[in-house]
This record gives C-alpha cells, sequence and structure tokens, in this order.
C-alpha cells in the first residue's frame, strides 16, 4: 500500500491540531451568522440571523437594544474576523492534504458529516464508524489504501446511550431536523415493525444514507431500534459494539477542499472487529464479508510492521471478553488467509504470536 508523502501528514497533523483548536475555543465567533437591528415604534430590538447546520436560514429575537448588548454585538464581529481566519487556514491546509495524496470522502457524505459535525454530534461522544471511518484511519496513520472502490456512500455513526448518564451537562442535538435541513432529501426508511423508530436515514434515488448504531445491552437487544435522547433520535443495538468504540480517537474527516474533525475508533481495535462481525453477516452478503477482511488484513499487516504494541493492546481487551470472542477473531483471520485476494501476511501462528505476546 502506498504511503502517504512525509510532507503530507505533516500538514495533516497541523490540519489536525488547528480543528482541534477550533472545537475546544468555539465562542460567539463561530456562529454562521449576524446581528440585525429592526427599529419598531422607535425603539431598537436585536434579532440574531443564522445559518443552522444544514444551511436553512434562522432569526432569533434577543432583546431590546441595551448597552451590554452593544457590547455583544461588537464581540461577534471581532470574533467573527478571527474565526475566519482560522476556517481560511483550515480550507488551505485541507486542499493541500488532499492533493498530496490523502484518501478523501465523496462531497455528499461529507457533507452530511459536516452538518452532524456542526450539529455537535462528535462533540457528544459519536464516531464515525465503517468504511469512511476506514478511510480516514488511513489518513492518519499515513497510508492510501490501494482500493479506491471500497469507498461508500453508507454513512454509519454509533454513540454510546450511557455518555449522558456519565456526563450530564452535554448538549443535546437533533440528527433527524439537521438532515431536514440539509434539503438532500433524505428520509427514515421504516423498520420491520412499524412501531418501532428508524434509525437509518436515505435520500431517494442515490445510495446515500446513515445509520446510526449503539452497543447492545445483551445479545436479546441486538438489531433493536434504542432511543438515543440526545440525538432526539434511535439507533440500531450491535453486539461486539462496545468494544470498536471505547477509547475512540479524534481524526479529519477530509474532502477536496474541506477537512472536519470526527471520532474513528482505535486502528487494532477496528481490525480486531472486522475479523468478528465477518463472521456474523449472513452468506447473501458475501461482497461486505470480503470487504471487512480487506480492511482488517490491510490494517493488521500495517499495525504488525509499525505498531505492534497497539495490536497487542487490542488484543488483550479483546481477550477480557471471553473465549467465544478470540475464537471468532481467530476464525475472521483464517478465513482471510483462505481468500488470496484479502489475505494478510502473516500465517494464523504468527499472528497469534505477534498479537499474544
Amino acid at each position: 500500500m502506498p504511503r502517504i508523502p512525509l510532507e503530507t501528514q505533516t500538514l495533516y497533523a497541523e490540519l489536525l491540531e488547528q480543528l482541534a483548536i477550533l472545537e475546544a475555543q468555539r465562542s460567539i465567533g463561530s456562529l454562521t451568522g449576524g446581528f440585525t437591528l429592526k427599529k419598531i415604534k422607535g425603539e431598537s430590538y436585536v434579532y440574531f440571523q443564522y445559518f443552522s447546520p444544514g444551511g436553512s436560514r434562522q432569526q432569533k429575537y434577543v432583546g431590546k437594544l441595551t448597552p451590554v448588548l452593544q457590547s455583544i454585538i461588537g464581540q461577534h464581529q471581532q470574533e467573527k474576523e478571527l474565526y475566519q481566519a482560522d476556517l481560511q487556514s483550515i480550507h488551505r491546509l485541507s486542499a493541500q492534504v488532499s492533493v498530496g495524496g490523502a484518501i478523501t470522502i465523496p462531497h455528499a457524505p461529507f457533507r452530511v458529516l459536516q452538518s452532524l459535525a456542526d450539529s455537535g454530534v462528535f462533540r457528544l461522544g459519536g464516531v464515525l464508524v465503517g468504511t469512511h471511518a476506514f478511510a480516514t484511519i488511513g489518513n492518519m496513520l499515513g497510508y492510501r489504501w490501494e482500493s479506491a472502490g471500497m469507498m461508500t456512500h453508507d454513512i454509519d455513526i454509533s454513540i454510546d446511550r450511557n455518555l449522558s448518564v456519565a456526563i450530564p451537562s452535554l448538549p443535546n442535538t437533533d440528527i433527524p431536523e439537521t438532515l431536514e435541513q440539509l434539503k438532500m432529501g433524505f428520509f427514515p426508511v421504516p423498520e420491520l415493525n412499524p412501531k418501532n423508530p428508524s434509525t437509518s436515514y436515505k435520500v431517494r434515488n442515490s445510495p446515500l444514507r446513515l445509520d446510526l448504531l449503539t452497543p447492545s445491552s445483551g445479545r436479546g437487544e441486538d438489531y433493536k431500534s434504542v432511543p438515543i435522547k440526545q440525538l432526539q433520535a434511535a439507533a440500531q443495538a450491535l453486539h461486539y459494539l462496545d468494544y470498536l468504540i471505547e477509547g475512540s480517537m479524534q481524526a479529519v474527516a477530509l474532502s477536496r477542499k474541506a477537512g472536519t474533525l470526527v471520532n474513528v475508533p482505535d486502528p487494532a481495535r477496528f481490525a480486531l472487529h472486522k475479523l468478528i462481525i465477518a463472521q456474523e453477516r449472513p452468506a447473501i452478503e458475501h461482497a461486505k464479508r470480503n470487504k471487512d477482511y480487506r480492511q482488517a488484513s490491510l490494517l493488521i499487516d500495517l499495525l504488525i510492521e509499525e505498531r505492534p504494541s497497539d495490536l497487542q493492546s487490542a488484543w488483550s481487551a479483546l481477550k477480557k471478553h471471553g473465549e467465544s470472542w478470540t475464537r471468532k477473531a481467530l476464525t475472521g483471520y483464517q478465513a482471510a488467509l483462505s481468500n488470496s485476494l484479502v489475505a494478510p501476511a502473516l500465517s494464523l501462528e504468527d499472528f497469534l504470536q505477534s498479537v499474544d505476546a
């Protein structure tokens, strides 16, 4: 697999740092809009006109113009100029990283990811999983995966429903409203049981789709719809997902001209999780199973060569879930070995020796 040039890796690191700083220092200047005054019977009243994450124009009443509000208006203008300068720097870096050979996400799914980020989904602990996470992890590790055909328009977001219990001060967001404001034609995909809330959203006559996922509390809950209050939405409960998203990290989801801050799984956990879920897929999902094996193989080969301790730590965490988990991972690795198109470099014995050191 080709390595991304060192210069581009350096630019990526700078881009990630700038996005993280911008996210940490969100202020009134980051609001996309401005204050406007309305004269009513000789009195001045302040409104804030802004664009929501999806792009629709909104207007909120603030109050009667006072010296305090006048000061806030001035502060907003100053901070907005600084924020816009930061955004220009981020756009420039994003374009440089893209031209330098990093993997980019197609425009439509990136637009959705950026709107979800703006609405606070990743601040709430959402984790990008699936193929877009795999592409993003490649950039993070400094490698460009060989198969461009792996890209998809499916977007998979996982969030731990218990996060609000641990951190009660977290704000709410509204995924259905964010998708509606994008004006891309998203509609909720009905569940088999019409009484259950939808966990997926799709665009008509398009492959673009968003799936919301959450770790299941047990096998009896697998594939059921679970309400996620802070997203104003529901997510599909899946086994093994808690292992995948634990210890997630910040990364840059990249388009050709922009970048946005997301959370992605630990690369080693991502690889081992792929080996396991490949065993869970029905026979009809043969192509998806091969993609699981391919992504796992590429990551495992890279990590054994450059970051073996990461893989050992992920394997150690996997073993704590019991023998059935490790057996499924080893079965998945053996299955990947038997497929010459996706086979990892090490034999099963050498792999086990590397991860179980």
